[in-house]
């Protein structure tokens, strides 16, 4: 067997520009399938690690994905808000251990920001329970005040004690929108990275939020008024609405009994929701999108492998004369058989393991691109068990790609072989 395997080396070195094509190809496609399978995998990662510890998320009555969606990742837009009276009526009931208001639908350059209170820093949780913790500066205590995350800061080249203004409405097509401009805040606080939409985040007060809109009616400054922020502190800056909050429990039990209370809202619809299961509504979803992509990248691996499996059958016509001597040497059908199905088997697994290094060698490059694009954190590891199987899958596909020439070669004959054709 040694001695095949060692042939089958031989062989396919000899024809190394050949197969060197088809080795490329079934590198690619084997890439292209792992790295489908490797960013479906972080992704899903990504968005159950965003928030930890919340038992329910409450906003008003609207879809359970979409509230998920702009209360924890920031995409979106509210189709309405939640009013404060009911909000702590709600954190303040019995069961409830915690609350966390967040008011959206402000910017900073692309990046929303999220009005909320001090607490926010000491309850939120993320990955494995895991806090917030600050590289620099501290949380907010006043008006004006702003914490960042770590890739607002790293984008944007903030540190603390720089002035920054934001903008009205979300703003991720440039500039266009109204800019608050009179009333400039002050960092006084970085985060450490989280690798969350919390990273991509600017954290202010609920009443800075308020101070901002005290000139302002129907998304615009009012003509010919404008309060400096000096003045700002001597009105009432309770927020009569915000857009969602988070709720943490005493206890998990009660979890059902606190959303039916929230959804029998009498004050107004509102509507409360596990994180886990909208996040296993959402992949639900989003299995058709995933199950298409790793169709369309295994059948990209299969093209590969018919070329394979075309080359060695071309291959065939021009190596008679070589299968030939080999028989005539003393090889068997059965060690011809062996050579072409290893050679095939050699060029699939090298072309399979090349593809892992690349999809390995691309995280390192495409990782930040990545989290900076889509929020999503690809490392770079070794093959998941998933991995592994597709590599397998690929691997064992190719062996059964070559059983056909190596079948071919069998029904050679030594006559065949030598006799010249006319």
């Amino acid at each position: 067997m040694k001695a095949v395997l060692h042939l089958a080396a031989r062989s396919a070195w000899a024809r190394r520009l050949t197969l060197g094509v088809t080795l490329v190809a079934i590198t690619l496609s084997s890439a292209l399938l792992i790295a489908v399978e490797r960013i479906r995998a972080d992704a899903r990662q990504s968005f159950s690690q965003s928030v930890s510890g919340v038992d329910l998320i409450v906003g008003p009555r609207t879809g359970g994905i979409q509230l998920m969606l702009y209360a924890v990742f920031h995409a979106g837009n509210a189709t309405n808000n939640m009013r404060w009276e009911s909000y702590q009526t709600i954190a303040t009931h019995p069961v409830v251990a915690w609350a966390l208001p967040l008011s959206l639908g402000d910017s900073h350059r692309g990046f929303a920001v999220i009005g909320t209170t001090p607490d926010y820093f000491n309850r939120f949780r993320y990955g494995e329970q895991q806090p917030l913790r600050f590289v620099a500066g501290s949380a907010f205590g006043t008006l004006f005040e702003a914490v960042i995350g770590s890739e607002v800061a790293a984008q944007l080249g903030y540190r603390v004690g720089d002035a920054i203004t934001l903008t009205h409405g979300i703003n991720t097509a440039g500039p266009g929108l109204a800019e608050h401009s009179d009333k400039p805040f002050r960092i006084v606080g970085i985060l450490a990275p989280t690798a969350t939409p919390v990273d991509r985040s600017v954290h202010v007060t609920l009443e800075s939020i308020s101070a901002m809109h005290l000139d302002w009616i129907g998304g615009a400054p009012m003509p010919g008024l404008t309060i400096p922020p000096e003045f700002v502190a001597k009105f009432d800056l309770r927020p009569k609405e915000i857009t969602a909050a988070l709720i943490g429990l005493k206890q998990r039990s009660d979890v059902f009994r606190m959303q039916r209370f929230i959804n029998d809202f009498r004050a107004e619809p509102l509507l409360g929701v596990l994180p886990g299961v909208v996040l296993d509504e959402l992949w639900q979803t989003m299995g058709m999108i995933e199950n298409t992509l790793l169709a369309i990248s295994a059948m990209v691996v299969a093209v590969g492998l018919a070329g394979l499996m075309a080359v060695m059958l071309a291959g065939l016509n021009e190596r008679r004369r070589e299968l030939a001597i080999l028989r005539a040497l003393g090889a068997g059908p059965r060690d011809i058989f062996l050579m072409l199905t290893a050679e095939g088997l050699l060029i699939t697994t090298l072309g399979a393991l090349l593809g892992l290094a690349t999809v390995s060698l691309g995280a390192v490059f495409a990782a930040p691109l990545l989290l900076q694009w889509f929020g999503v954190v690809v490392a770079a590891r070794l093959p998941a068990g998933n991995e592994l199987m597709l590599l397998g899958a690929v691997i064992l596909t190719g062996m059964l790609a070559s059983i056909v020439p190596g079948w071919r070669a069998w029904k050679m004959s030594l006559a065949d072989g030598l006799t010249p054709r006319l």
